[in-house]
């Protein structure tokens, strides 16, 4: 690094699938690439996380942990009986990735949330999800196109961290953001507030409402590695550096 800083090590929570590539057919550990090539592009030095027993214990060597998205988290958690449309739902990586953001926060560590990532901090904190969001805001503009990303547009609100790495520093700033999530936030989890919302009203992004006193938490529900605007992951890793940096506590 120009400072003579260490690039930082970013966590990646990946999960298993069957997966086929040349004569290969078993279960792997998976994570699409643009994750990967967001960190490293702004500096990081991408770590995936793989969803088996203990993977917490990985935070201590790590200075930063995104977590990406995926499928529908098991409704249970939040004391809800699973929707006809929830699906996708994996055990092993719910089990992983709490056990992840609660060892993230006990350590202090920046962490970004991105879609079911968003997701699994609001329910880590008490908060419940809208299990299938087209019943709730009437429209598939969220998830339009099977197996690829739409683009809605998200209103970004002043006065907070997320905004003051967007450009919302004294006013709202509008966004054009790629898409691809069912679910969303229903009731915030606690100590949380909202940041940023789609005109239908879904929330779109949060953080804590201390956020100038805490550690780096911003989660959305967007998926900006899919697109061209680079600022969440440089932001994400220059917390991650001084995170690096700072002296040990007892």
């Amino acid at each position: 690094m120009a400072d003579g800083r260490r690039a930082p090590l970013i966590g990646l929570s990946a999960y298993c699938e069957r997966a086929r590539w040349r004569a290969w057919d078993m279960d792997a550990v998976l994570l699409p690439r643009r994750y990967a090539d967001s960190v490293a592009a702004a500096g990081g030095i991408p770590v995936l996380l793989p969803p088996v027993p203990g993977i917490e214990e990985a935070l201590g060597r790590l200075d930063g942990l995104l977590l990406s998205g995926g499928g529908d988290i098991d409704p249970a958690r939040y004391g809800a009986e699973a929707a006809p449309q929830t699906s996708t739902i994996s055990e092993s990586r719910d089990t992983a990735e709490f056990a992840l953001v609660e060892a993230a926060m006990a350590r202090q560590l920046p962490v970004l949330g991105i879609c079911r990532g968003l997701q699994v901090i609001n329910v880590a904190r008490g908060g419940t999800l809208h299990q299938h969001l087209p019943d709730v805001v009437g429209h598939d503009g969220h998830s339009p196109v099977p197996g690829a990303f739409g683009a809605h547009a998200v209103r970004v609100g002043p006065g907070s961290r997320l905004g003051q790495i967007l450009g919302a520093e004294a006013a709202d700033v509008e966004l054009t953001t790629p898409t691809h999530h069912h679910q969303a936030v229903d009731k915030l989890g606690s100590g949380l507030t909202a940041t940023a919302w789609t005109q239908d009203g879904t929330i779109e992004a949060f953080e804590p409402e201390d956020t100038g006193s805490g550690p780096f938490l911003v989660a959305v529900q967007w998926h900006p590695e899919a697109g061209d605007d680079p600022r969440l992951f440089r932001a994400l890793v220059a917390a991650a550096r001084d995170h690096a940096a700072a002296p040990a506590t007892a």
